[in-house]
């Protein structure tokens, strides 16, 4: 059973599914078996899609009238193409003159899947290259952080005196999530009751070391 799929833009009013239409019943497509999407190509929530994808069976031929019809990309393109032929679903292309089911098909498809593993390798190598190159130049890869360094020193040191997370947040302008998430990516622990008790001590004032007078209750005491 032939088994039709044609797509337009979502982002083009004018565009309309006629000439694919027209195309796949020349093909000999039954109008009760072609799905459609209206969304774009980059998109791979579409509803139309899934449901054609779900409804082919083995012995069928998915019909499309250009390749860009059916995959956002030429890896998606492939991957969709792979999936059917697991299924034993050939493939048409009517533009492209792609047809799995004949040898020449089956060449077209070996070729794109070459393609796709060299592109994909081509797009490693850039990558690679860029971060070696901004690595020579001093520069980190990465997302820069959520907090700049002297702000999580000054805020790891009212951590230490004893201040409350909540409040650490609240001076130095820092969503509690983020403060969370940096304390935790850090490895950062609570200071222990000792530490909190010798920070006071080295804080406090020298007069607080002298001996308070007693007030009226302590020297009736007395």
């Amino acid at each position: 059973m032939l088994i039709g799929y044609m797509r337009v833009s979502s982002l083009d009013e004018r565009q309309s599914v006629d000439l694919q239409r027209d195309a796949l019943l020349a093909a000999g497509v039954d109008e009760r078996n072609i799905f459609q999407d209206k969304a774009s190509g980059t998109r791979d929530d579409r509803p139309g899609l899934k449901e054609c994808l779900s409804y082919i069976k083995s012995g069928d031929v998915l019909v499309v009238w250009k390749l860009d019809r059916l995959g956002r990309s030429l890896p998606h393109l492939l991957s969709i193409i792979a999936g059917l032929k697991e299924k034993s679903v050939s493939f048409r292309s009517l533009t492209e003159q792609m047809d799995t089911t004949t040898p020449h098909g089956e060449l077209m498809f070996s070729l794109f899947g070459a393609l796709a593993q060299y592109e994909r390798a081509l797009i490693h190598e850039r990558v690679m290259a860029g971060l070696a190159a901004a690595k020579r130049r001093g520069r980190k890869g990465g997302r820069p952080p959520a907090i700049n360094q002297e702000k999580l020193e000054m805020a790891l040191e009212a951590l230490k005196k004893g201040a409350s997370k909540m409040s650490v947040a609240r001076s130095f302008q820092i969503p509690r999530t983020t403060l969370l998430n940096t304390l935790e990516r850090i490895g950062w622990q609570p200071p222990s009751e000792n530490e909190k008790t010798d920070g006071n001590i080295q804080d406090r004032p020298a007069e607080y070391d002298q001996k308070k007078p007693l007030g009226r209750r302590g020297r009736q005491s007395r």
